[in-house]
């Protein structure tokens, strides 16, 4: 019987083990021979109904069961499917609105823990986005199909033959002048190489990097970001580096989701006065040469709020939560109109939802005009305090210092901050103490030990004793079931709908109880019938 097991995300993209038999384990993404993996599609008629085709034509001749279980978007998919076949996907690759259109229709009819295969769509120019788009088997007839049409295939696209004498590639079909052999082996090299950014977690990038020379594929990622059907499959946190070099970095769903939780859930541990801080390239910030000065300057007198492109605001207390830890940018000091556009509506819809009594302004560059904008269409006054000096300048410092004279000193409880953030429920950490060396450190109460940092990726671990204080972020798991390892998604009955990919959660059951951090969304969770939903950190029977 054939199965599928994911073994990493990254968000759609994955790494998995597809067993056809037990002498057969394929490693996805994969391009393969598919025709020897599945005999029966050689006999199988009707398969690759255009994505086109009315409801009674696709409930005529789509009969989803046997592997690859054909999917069409007028049909519901098989249930018990291993693979799915997408069968004339690759008539939509030129067409960005009709394939996210397509594929969302699909996407929530689908297994989450089945193999997707794409025939005859895959060439070294396009395959990078089908997996990154979830797609997980390939087969050489693109590629094949180009060779007899004379085309020499590399990631930035399909040449004439002629390049192959140019001296672009070394392998073994450019060596032989073989076409064929070339092109297959582009195609292998590159799925390689995106199996190598899924492992660091950093597809995207990847992605992104590889797109730019073909529209289609920059219009499509553009279309992914501003789409909500995958936001599940966007993991809560990562402990990669985000890579935010190009301008569609900038529109990165996970940016979004970092930021609405800042209105919906955070709220700053003081409303007197703020005090808003250019970013640094060392993260997280309070540690870069410059942060440590502003720290010095401010002395607890201030809520400090870092203006940063491409996320727009990180509060002091989230500067270790991923992305705002994580991130790197090309530093110019210039915003294009663009990206200003973007940053005044996160600055706006921050100060929007939380009103201080003063805000200083203590930036210079694209980071003073967003934040001039913004307070200009709040109607919010602003107190500058670099005016033709550079934040660092000794003239700025003083001038900042002179404007906190007089207000009362608060502790940063980046503790309470995060928790916030994290979990949206309000802990009280009075008594609570802080040891060890930022950013890894241990929160206790007395000597009961209730959390730790994650300075992987900026969460607050919870232990047995922590979670008592946390509502949700719970997975209740099957009577009668009692892990002894992870916990795997077939045992899980129940789980809190907000749960993503990276969150920290508290697993609970019949004499049973554990801390650890989920490695599915709840929807995946709660659809699959196989793979590793938590990793469990301790147990307590």
């Amino acid at each position: 019987m054939t199965v599928f097991d994911v073994r990493k995300h990254d968000f759609l993209a994955r790494i998995g083990n597809l067993r056809i038999s037990e002498d057969t384990v394929i490693s996805t993404p994969a391009v393969c021979e598919t025709e020897e993996l599945f005999p029966s599609l050689k006999k199988r008629a009707f398969s690759n109904m255009p994505l086109s085709a009315p409801a009674s034509d696709a409930e005529k001749y789509v009969v989803a069961g046997e592997e690859p279980s054909a999917v069409h978007p007028k049909t519901d998919a098989s249930a018990d499917a291993s693979v799915y076949l997408f069968a004339n996907w690759n008539n939509t690759l030129d067409d960005s609105k009709r394939f996210l259109e397509t594929y969302e229709e699909i996407f929530a009819k689908i297994r989450p823990d089945a193999a997707r295969y794409a025939p005859a769509s895959a060439l070294p120019s396009n395959v990078a986005m089908l997996i990154y788009c979830g797609f997980d088997l390939f087969d050489y007839t693109a590629v094949d199909l180009a060779s007899v049409q004379g085309k020499f295939c590399l990631p930035e696209g399909e040449f004439d033959a002629s390049w192959m004498d140019k001296g672009v590639c070394c392998c073994e079909g450019c060596k032989n002048h073989d076409l064929k052999l070339h092109n297959r082996l582009a195609l292998e090299r590159e799925i390689a190489a995106a199996h190598l950014w899924i492992e660091r977690g950093q597809m995207r990038e990847f992605v992104e990097n590889r797109c730019r020379l073909h529209a289609p594929q920059v219009e499509l990622l553009r279309r992914i970001d501003k789409s909500e059907a995958f936001d599940a499959a966007l993991p809560a946190v990562r402990s990669s580096r985000f890579m935010a070099n190009a301008g569609e970095s900038i529109y990165r769903r996970e940016i979004d989701l970092f930021e609405e939780r800042l209105t919906s859930r955070y709220h700053p541990p003081r409303n007197d006065v703020c005090v808003l801080l250019p970013c640094a390239s060392r993260k997280p910030y309070s540690l870069s040469r410059s942060h440590q000065m502003f720290v010095r300057v401010v002395d607890s007198r201030a809520h400090e709020v870092i203006v940063t492109s491409p996320l727009g605001i990180v509060p002091r207390e989230l500067e270790l939560v991923y992305p705002a830890g994580h991130y790197d940018v090309p530093v110019t000091g210039f915003w294009d109109a663009e990206e200003q556009r973007v940053l005044i509506k996160r600055v706006s819809a921050y100060l929007a939802a939380h009103k201080y009594e003063r805000i200083i302004c203590h930036l210079d560059g694209g980071a003073k005009e967003v934040v001039l904008a913004a307070a200009k269409a709040l109607n919010i006054p602003l107190e500058i305090t670099c005016n033709d000096e550079r934040p660092l300048s000794q003239e700025s410092l003083r001038a900042l210092n002179n404007a906190l004279e007089g207000s009362h000193r608060m502790k940063n409880d980046f503790i309470h901050g995060t928790l916030l953030w994290q979990f949206g429920c309000e802990v009280d950490t009075k008594g609570l103490v802080v040891k060890g060396r930022y950013p890894q450190v241990k929160v206790l109460l007395k000597k009961q030990q209730l959390f730790t940092t994650d300075p992987a990726t900026g969460l607050i671990r919870p232990t047995h004793e922590g979670w008592e204080r946390i509502s949700g972020y719970r997975i209740t798991i099957s009577p009668g079931f009692i892990p002894q390892g992870d916990i795997l998604a077939p045992g899980v009955a129940e789980c809190d709908s907000r749960i993503r990919e990276g969150d920290e959660v508290f697993v609970v059951g019949e004499n049973y109880a554990a801390t650890g951090k989920a490695v599915m969304s709840a929807s995946e969770m709660l659809a699959s019938n196989r793979g590793v939903a938590v990793k469990v950190r301790k147990t307590r029977k």
